[in-house]
C-alpha cells in the first residue's frame, strides 16, 4: 500500500512501524490518501488545537474542505486528542466547551463526516493507517468479486489487479515487503 502525503503536512506522519511506502504529493482534500485513489479517499489530521481553530476563526475554509470531501467515497477527520480535553476546556481558544462540541456534532451530520479522536499522535497515525488500509481492503475485496469498476480511479476506467499503472491498482497492494 502506497500512502501519499499532502506536500503542505508540516508534520506529518512516518509510518514507520507500518507496512506502508509513502510519497509526497498535492492533494485537494485532506492530508493523506492512497496512491492512484486520491479523488475517492482522504484522511484530515488535526491537533486539538488545530480542530478549535477550524471551529473558530477558519471555519469558512475548513467547511469548504468537509464541503468537497462529500464527492469522496471516504473521508474522515482524525484529532489527536481525546473528546475528554474538548468537554474538560484543555483548549486554547475563546470557543465554548459546548460551541466546540456542537460544532463538531453539527459538520459530522451535515457532511456525513467521522471525527474520530484518536487519543494521541500515535493513535492518529494508527488510526490513519487503518482506515486507509480498510479502504485498499475493500478495492481488493471488490476487485475479487468482480465489481472493479466502482472502485477504479476516476477517469482510468477498472483496471485488472496487477497491471502496472502510473497510479494503477497495482501500486495500492504494493508495500515495502514487494
Amino acid at each position: 500500500m502506497i500512502v501519499i502525503i499532502d506536500s503542505r503536512e508540516q508534520i506529518p506522519y512516518d509510518f514507520a512501524t507500518y507496512d506502508v511506502e509513502t510519497e509526497r504529493g498535492t492533494l485537494h482534500t485532506g492530508d493523506y490518501s492512497l496512491a492512484g485513489f486520491e479523488d475517492r479517499v482522504a484522511i484530515e489530521r488535526k491537533s486539538l488545537d488545530d480542530l478549535i481553530g477550524c471551529l473558530c476563526h477558519d471555519r469558512e475554509r475548513f467547511e469548504k474542505e468537509l464541503c468537497r470531501a462529500k464527492a469522496l467515497d471516504f473521508f474522515s477527520v482524525v484529532i489527536e486528542g481525546a473528546l475528554s480535553d474538548i468537554l474538560d476546556g484543555r483548549f486554547r481558544s475563546r470557543m465554548t466547551v459546548n460551541a466546540a462540541v456542537e460544532s463538531i456534532a453539527a459538520f459530522s451530520t451535515r457532511y456525513r463526516t467521522p471525527f474520530l479522536f484518536c487519543g494521541s499522535r500515535a493513535g492518529g497515525e494508527r488510526m490513519t493507517f487503518s482506515l486507509l488500509s480498510k479502504y485498499a481492503h475493500n478495492i481488493l475485496r471488490a476487485a475479487r468479486i468482480g465489481k472493479m469498476t466502482g472502485y477504479a480511479p476516476r477517469g482510468r476506467g477498472p483496471t485488472p489487479p496487477g497491471v502496472n499503472t502510473p497510479r494503477g491498482h497495482a501500486r495500492i497492494f504494493e508495500g515495502k515487503s514487494s
